[in-house]
């Protein structure tokens, strides 16, 4: 015969079965929305003050701060998303190590080789990348576990964002630097040009090849220098080369349809020189549709291969 405790009689508490920690931090969905707009709640005014001051000193805030914005939001989507089990290491690893890597590289591999040659844009295309590619292979070679397509796309945006993120602050440097006295508009235009365009270009590029490179790394963690892998290495400094050419494209064609003999006379390197409006709006169609075309062929080529990756 049982019989019910008294009451207020201390109860014994069965402890559950333990969940083991995750192995990656705990992050809360939608950190890349915060960051992106709590970012953007600081440029502007920092470039408003500044650009009331004139305070050369805010400069490196203004752009270092727009520069690694988006791409430090767009590499917290990519791990929130689909990068969780790489580890916080590998992506931090990519964007700043292999960023700067793949900067590096290209700088020394374009100083001299590529100047007397004709294809400049193609060359410079296919430098950059074999250059960020290469940052992705050293950042990964003692983490021989890291392989598969979808470690791939979201290791290689890591790298390429960490890459534009780096370049766009050197432009923005140059912007400031390349007059007379601080020229705090070309500044803005470069930051905001700059990031509305970096979802679509360095970042997209990497993340295709390198996909297509980790989806063929070896058991024992060698990488593979395949056909497919040098095909997709070929494909997306192509698309660098027409992404960086669209400016010139733009030029002749405006020259072509408006019956001018030389591109030259109308248009000076960067800004229009003695053009009527009908040309402006036509070389901003152009130009601006040539970014587009390029941007989606990307954009479709990576939802191809994301397609192919169950575990997507």
């Amino acid at each position: 015969m049982s019989h019910s405790p008294p009451p207020g009689a201390p109860k014994a508490r069965i402890p559950g079965p333990q969940q083991p920690p995750p192995p990656y931090p705990r992050i809360a969905a939608g950190l890349w929305r915060r960051c992106l707009g709590g970012g953007l709640a600081l440029w502007v005014p920092a470039a408003w003050v500044t650009y009331e001051t004139r305070n050369s000193t805010l400069l490196p805030t203004l752009i270092l701060l727009g520069s690694f914005l988006v791409p430090v939001a767009f590499v917290l989507w990519a791990y929130e998303r689909h990068g969780r089990d790489l580890g916080v290491s590998a992506i931090l690893g990519c964007f700043l190590a292999g960023g700067t890597l793949g900067v590096l590289g290209a700088s020394l591999t374009e100083s001299y080789p590529l100047r007397p040659a004709p294809q400049i844009l193609l060359g410079v295309g296919l430098v950059e990348e074999v250059a960020k590619l290469g940052a992705l292979v050293f950042v990964l070679r003692r983490q021989p576990a890291v392989r598969g397509l979808r470690a791939g796309l979201a290791l290689g945006a890591a790298v390429g964002f960490g890459f534009a993120a780096l370049e766009s602050a050197g432009h923005a440097v140059h912007a400031v630097l390349a007059g007379e006295g601080t020229d705090l508009r070309a500044l803005l235009e470069t930051e905001v040009l700059r990031g509305l365009l970096a979802p679509f270009g360095h970042g997209l590029w990497t993340a295709i090849a390198g996909g297509v490179l980790l989806s063929r790394r070896r058991l024992n963690g060698y990488f593979r220098v395949s056909a497919p892998a040098v095909g997709t290495l070929l494909g997306v400094s192509l698309l660098h080369a027409l992404w960086d050419s669209t400016h010139g494209v733009a030029v002749w064609v405006v020259a072509r349809l408006t019956g001018t003999e030389a591109g030259s006379r109308l248009f000076a390197p960067g800004y229009l020189v003695r053009s009527s409006a009908e040309q402006e709006h036509l070389f901003t169609l152009f130009s601006v549709g040539g970014l587009a075309l390029v941007a989606l062929a990307g954009i479709g080529w990576a939802r191809s291969l994301a397609h192919r990756d169950s575990s997507w």
